[in-house]
């Protein structure tokens, strides 16, 4: 999953289609916003009248959510709860991202679950030390995975079942930043901007140099060294996330096997996935990046489901067919965004 290490960088803006600056396009002006926050880069791009510098405010939606749910933080809220602490009381923004896994997790039975951190790093994805894993050991650790087992009480306190569960929102918390930004700069009356952190990104409006949708292009997940765009959309008052375990593995020594990045929550183990990369569209780049993450653990047939079943998702998959050759499958909404001119 991605709560596991998902593979960044499959989507990249294309800012070169734009030209810097419009003073001459009336009152209007484009502003970009380039950093790094959250263990990656960022880059946003506004066009408004007002001509206040936005960075404070950038910076201060990175140090909240930072605050409240990153587990890099030792002093950051998720970081005090997965020590222990009973004492928390969680804020709106973890609520809300607690509630919205809740809602994945069990629409996707269970694909998607932010407690599986314990097996990342006993299969040597995470900070941890690998471990030794077999059946016992995958099944003693299972006692420490289940989203299920987690409450959030009505005074804001989280409550495990099983004292030494560990949650890690990583595979949401990009997309939930995405759309907190995207809040605040709404909340300024922006109309237009693209906001993309880590290779999530959340729409709005048009690109008024352009006087069109925005634009993004999908990496080709079959080339490794350097890039290739696969596809390229337009996008407006969306958002997209993408996940993908092509670049992102370990090779045991002694076997040669290889172990993906991608864990099944359910069983424990590894899973050999014939996903290549998955890209989600969805109002929220939230809910987007924890349906991609889920995507890459599940059979196609039941991503595709889950797809039809949701009028608010839309999506595009990579994946090998039973002979190795890489093929696509793209819902009709997503098709209907493409461009052809790649």
């Amino acid at each position: 999953m991605k709560a596991l290490l998902k593979s960044r960088g499959w989507i990249f803006l294309l800012w070169a289609l734009v030209a810097v600056g419009c003073a001459d396009k009336g009152p209007l002006r484009e502003q970009v916003y380039q950093g790094g926050a959250l263990g990656t880069s960022y880059a946003i791009k506004v066009f408004t009248a007002d001509t206040t510098d936005l960075q404070p405010q950038i910076d201060s939606v990175f140090k909240v959510v930072n605050q409240s749910l990153s587990t890099y933080l030792p002093g950051s809220d998720i970081s005090r709860i997965n020590d222990g602490d009973t004492s928390v009381v969680v804020d709106a923004m973890f609520a809300e991202v607690f509630k919205a896994s809740l809602e994945i997790h069990r629409q996707t039975d269970g694909y998607f679950d932010p407690t599986v951190g314990v097996l990342v790093d006993a299969w040597g994805f995470g900070p941890g030390a690998a471990q030794e894993m077999d059946s016992t050991r995958v099944d003693s650790l299972l006692h420490y995975v289940g989203l299920k087992k987690v409450q959030l009480t009505p005074d804001s306190r989280i409550v495990m079942e099983t004292p030494g569960i560990r949650l890690d929102f990583n595979a949401i918390a990009k997309g939930y930043a995405v759309d907190r930004l995207g809040l605040m700069l709404e909340g300024r009356g922006v109309s237009d901007y693209l906001v993309e952190v880590g290779g999530e990104l959340r729409t709005l409006g048009m690109n008024q140099l352009k006087k069109q949708p925005w634009v993004v292009g999908i990496d080709d997940p079959q080339v490794l060294d350097g890039r290739r765009i696969k596809q390229i959309i337009t996008l407006s008052d969306r958002a997209m996330a993408s996940s993908g375990n092509y670049r992102k593995f370990r090779v045991d020594s002694t076997t040669g096997k290889k172990f993906v990045h991608t864990i099944d929550p359910r069983t424990g183990f590894t899973r050999d996935s014939r996903i290549l990369a998955v890209s989600v569209l969805a109002q929220t780049c939230m809910v987007a990046d924890g349906y991609a993450t889920a995507f890459m653990a599940m059979d196609l047939e039941r991503s595709m489901d889950i797809f039809e079943a949701n009028p608010n998702l839309e999506g595009y998959i990579v994946y090998l067919n039973d002979e190795g050759t890489a093929e696509e499958y793209m819902t009709p909404g997503f098709e209907s965004l493409l461009q052809q001119d790649l």
